[in-house]
């Protein structure tokens, strides 16, 4: 950063960490001792899906990398949803793919078109809780989703006090953005 972007109170854009993703497992355990709410086995990455070959084919080679374990929707906003499933206890291997169609999409030089990556929770009592990774802040923050477009905003700040230690949290809540119809959660 020039001396000229301090005086005019400019500041870098943070960069994205996407190894911050494999955090996420041990963060798991932290809360699911906090909140009882466990992996669901369910994680997607939001991007808005740009035209052309190069794209196109991209598309299709991390679909074929990832299998049968990967559906592909789209939002009321027009962002496309690539959704990985695994088993519930398979958070790790999760984590993995997820970072895998992040870093493809990024290497290609698509990462100004990722949204965020999500994985989900839930416990016996149908809470759910999407732990949402911004992929152009760097930082985590939680969501909590109920019936008819409100959240728990109890359980957002629960999660966020017990996970504060484990992942870089986003501290600016007005950027705790809803992803309303997120697959998976």
């Amino acid at each position: 950063m020039s001396w000229l972007d301090v005086i005019l109170g400019r500041t870098k854009p943070v960069q994205p960490d996407l190894d911050a993703l494999f955090a996420l497992p041990s963060a798991a355990v932290t809360l699911q001792a906090a909140t009882g709410l466990a992996p669901t086995g369910v994680g997607s990455v939001s991007y808005r899906a740009a035209e052309g070959g190069a794209f196109a084919t991209l598309h299709g080679d991390v679909k074929a990398l990832l299998g049968e374990r990967v559906e592909e929707s789209e939002d009321v906003y027009g962002y496309s949803w690539l959704v990985v499933r695994r088993a519930p206890d398979a958070l790790s291997d999760l984590v993995t793919e997820l970072h895998a169609v992040n870093s493809s999409l990024e290497d290609a030089g698509f990462g100004p078109s990722l949204l965020c990556s999500l994985v989900s929770f839930a416990d016996a009592q149908g809470r759910r809780l999407g732990i949402v990774y911004l992929y152009k802040r760097g930082t985590f923050y939680p969501f909590a989703p109920l019936a008819g477009q409100l959240r728990d905003n109890a359980l957002e700040l629960q999660a966020r006090s017990a996970l504060a230690g484990e992942l870089k949290i986003e501290e600016d809540l007005s950027r705790w953005f809803p992803v309303w119809g997120a697959p998976g959660l």
